[in-house]
C-alpha cells in the first residue's frame, strides 16, 4: 500500500496501523486474488462478531429500561448490511478496496461488498490494536445510527419516552399502578394507570400488563402534551 493512501485511510478511520499488511488484507476482496484465504473474507467473519458485541454492550448500557425485544430491534437496525454499506460510503473508504476485473462497476460494491469491507476493517483494527481500539472505531462510526435507531424505536416505546421526559423535565420516575383485571386466567385484561408525583393520568386497558402499561404511558404523554393524538379507549 502506498504511503499517501495509508495516511488517508488512517485519517478517515482515526486509527494508526502498526501492521500495514493487515490493513491491506482488509481492503482485498476475494475477486482480486486466486487464493481466497488471501482476501478479507476471514476478517469479515471476525469483524461481524466484534461489531455485534460492541453494539450489544453499548445498547445494554445506554438503554437500561429497554427490554430484550426493544434492544434486539435496535441492534438489528444498526448492524444491517444497509447501515454498514452506508457507513463505508460516507467515510469514502470504498475507493481503496481492491477488487477483480469487472467488479469495479458492480452494484454489489455499493452493497454487500461495502458492508463486508467495514467488518473486515473492524477486525483489522481489533487484531492490530485490541478490543478497545476496535470499540472506539465502531462507536465513532455507528453513533449517528444509534441516535437515529433510538428515535425510531422510541416512537413505539411510550414507556421509554415517558420515562425520559419525566426524568429530564419533572425530576421524577413514572409509577405504573394496576387498577383492575378481568376475565378468565387464559384471557385476562388489565387496567393500568400512570402516576407522576401526585398526578394521576387516564388509565388504559390491555390484553397483558405490558400492553396496558404502554397504553397508559401513551395517555400520560398526551395529557402532558408531549405527543399529539387521541386518548386510548378505556372500555372493559
Amino acid at each position: 500500500m502506498n504511503q499517501p493512501d495509508l495516511q488517508q485511510i488512517e485519517r478517515i478511520t482515526g486509527y494508526k496501523f502498526k501492521d500495514h499488511d493487515l490493513l491491506s488484507l482488509a481492503l482485498t476482496h476475494s475477486s482480486a486474488v486466486t487464493n481466497r484465504t488471501h482476501s478479507n473474507e476471514r476478517l469479515e467473519f471476525l469483524g461481524d462478531s466484534i461489531l455485534s458485541i460492541v453494539i450489544c454492550q453499548t445498547l445494554y448500557e445506554r438503554f437500561p429500561d429497554y427490554l430484550e425485544g426493544d434492544l434486539t430491534k435496535i441492534k438489528s437496525m444498526l448492524v444491517s448490511r444497509r447501515n454498514c454499506s452506508l457507513a463505508i460510503k460516507e467515510m469514502g473508504l470504498i475507493r481503496f478496496m481492491k477488487v477483480g476485473k469487472g467488479m469495479a462497476e458492480s452494484r454489489a460494491l455499493a452493497g454487500s461488498l461495502a458492508a463486508g469491507l467495514l467488518e473486515a476493517i473492524i477486525a483489522a483494527v481489533y487484531l492490530d490494536g485490541g478490543f478497545d481500539a476496535a470499540k472506539e472505531f465502531v462507536l465513532k462510526t455507528f453513533n449517528p445510527f444509534i441516535e437515529q435507531a433510538d428515535a425510531k424505536q422510541s416512537q413505539g416505546n411510550f414507556k421509554s419516552l415517558l420515562q425520559q421526559h419525566a426524568q429530564q423535565n419533572l425530576n421524577c420516575t413514572p409509577i405504573y399502578e394496576l387498577l383492575d383485571e378481568k376475565g378468565p386466567d387464559h384471557n385476562k385484561c388489565f387496567e393500568t394507570q400512570v402516576i407522576l408525583g401526585n398526578q394521576h393520568f387516564s388509565s388504559a386497558w390491555g390484553t397483558n400488563k405490558k400492553e396496558a402499561e404502554q397504553k397508559a404511558a401513551f395517555n400520560a404523554l398526551i395529557e402532558l402534551r408531549v405527543l399529539k393524538g387521541t386518548l386510548e379507549e378505556n372500555g372493559s
